[in-house]
């Protein structure tokens, strides 16, 4: 007998058998890999599919526009326009993509529907701003809206504006100090100490807290970290997966920074809230206090039905106006100075109108804000160069189809991609110069989109009047 061979009756069983549970581990493994396969490779073809009707750049393989992208994303977002008329596809890896408009007959038809705001993209938010106006949709952001739209009556609007004064007047005087023979200085630095202090009087009575430069200097060095890791998410295509996001680095930090921006709110809320149930101590504060903030409103609130806010509620709102609108008033207000120093033949235009209004009055006031249309021009102007808010998104629940016949399927994702429409040459004359550049091209339905475009982007997400109307 060979001695490789085996008997029959030696007992001996193939690897497998022996294995029998290992092998239907595998096999099991292999066919929900297999289906995982087959639904990527369906999605991807489907998008082609969806998006052929709408060119983009050449994309990679794997990558998609990602790369160029992050390298050069604002002066890529000026040259396509010229390239693809009205919209374009873009890829984030080879499973996601966008269709980027920036055409005013388009932005009409997309402003005109009630569909989600994207779960893809503003999911990295919810962990840092909670589900505040700026991330809610339907009813209950009609309820929320109802409920503040007493913060925002044009008396509460008075006390905030001489609050806001004061900050600014700090600020000054700190800049006459730093002033020297140079002729530049950054000032995003202190315009976004400003917009911090005047925020945490309007919200919470806070005063003069950001003069303590440890709060300060963490506080806003922790916001320019989770600015920059949301943008890291949003332009990593591993990191749309929910799975491989929860356990990357990047998660871990960006969980870490937004539980600390949070702690400083959350302290001065559960302060508050505890003076509630003393009314000794409320009514102390309230004698030295002359005005009504936000946290208060918000207590206060009471809707048709009788509910308010609950406290997680409450909390949520405060940090999307803590958190956020500092930075974007922060970077709308550096680039408005820097277009105004860019443009002195403005700027001397701007002071001496102001001039005009002030006379022998030493500030203007909330009244004045009508009576200066040459820097308002130049403000919006500014915001039109340089949007706060750069692009928002909607994720379609209906079939879409656009003003030229084209159209899109359900559970697309288009983006108003706000910096290319403000910077597309078939809608402005001169659309990277300042102040030269207001006439728009067309009909008189593209100067509305052009004011509509004008309106406070973060309330532009949802039906309903803007909180503001003077300087969006």
């Amino acid at each position: 007998m060979d001695s490789d061979s085996v008997p029959t009756d030696s007992g001996m069983v193939p690897w497998l058998e022996r294995h029998r549970t290992l092998s239907l581990v595998l096999t099991f493994t292999l066919v929900l890999l297999l289906r995982q396969v087959v639904k990527l490779y369906l999605r991807h073809q489907g998008l082609l599919r969806a998006l052929r009707p709408f060119p983009g750049p050449p994309t990679h393989w794997l990558y998609g526009n990602q790369k160029k992208c992050n390298l050069e994303e604002l002066e890529m977002f000026k040259e396509l326009p010229k390239k693809y008329p009205s919209a374009f596809s873009f890829w984030v890896g080879p499973f996601h993509a966008v269709l980027h408009i920036y055409d005013p007959e388009y932005v009409k038809t997309f402003l005109n529907r009630k569909d989600l705001k994207c779960p893809v993209n503003y999911k990295f938010l919810i962990l840092w701003l909670g589900n505040g106006l700026l991330l809610l949709h339907g009813e209950t952001w009609h309820h929320h809206r109802r409920l503040m739209t007493t913060a925002f009556h044009f008396n509460v609007m008075n006390d905030y504006f001489y609050l806001i004064k004061d900050s600014i007047c700090t600020m000054l005087d700190e800049w006459g100090k730093l002033r020297t023979e140079d002729s530049s200085m950054d000032i995003y630095q202190s315009l976004s100490l400003m917009a911090l202090d005047s925020i945490l009087k309007c919200i919470f009575s806070v005063q003069d807290f950001c003069k303590e430069k440890s709060f300060s200097t963490t506080y806003l060095q922790n916001i320019s970290k989770i600015s920059s890791c949301i943008y890291e998410c949003l332009h990593t295509f591993f990191y749309y997966s929910d799975f491989i996001y929860k356990l990357s680095p990047a998660c871990q930090e960006f969980q870490a920074l937004c539980q600390e921006v949070k702690k400083q709110s959350a302290k001065i809320f559960q302060d508050r809230k505890a003076s509630l149930k003393s009314p000794e101590k409320q009514n102390k504060i309230q004698k030295k206090k002359k005005y009504r903030d936000l946290l208060d409103i918000l207590f206060q609130a009471q809707g048709t039905e009788g509910g308010g806010f609950t406290d997680e509620e409450i909390m949520d709102e405060i940090n999307t106006f803590m958190c956020n609108n500092h930075n974007t008033l922060a970077s709308g207000l550096s680039w408005i100075l820097y277009c105004l120093a860019m443009n002195p033949e403005h700027q001397k235009k701007c002071r001496e109108e102001i001039q005009g209004i002030l006379e022998d009055k030493d500030s203007i006031t909330l009244n004045h804000l009508n009576q200066m249309p040459y820097s308002a021009m130049c403000i919006k102007e500014a915001l039109r160069l340089y949007p706060p808010v750069p692009r928002i998104a909607r994720e379609f629940s209906k079939p879409i189809t656009f003003p030229d016949g084209r159209s899109l399927p359900p559970g697309m994702i288009i983006v108003l991609n706000i910096w290319a429409l403000h910077h597309n040459p078939a809608v402005w004359e001169n659309p990277q110069s300042h102040c030269r550049s207001l006439t728009l091209k067309g009909s008189l339905q593209r100067i509305a989109i052009r004011d509509i475009l004008m309106l406070s982007y973060h309330f532009l997400l949802d039906p309903g009047t803007a909180l503001g109307s003077t300087f969006p």
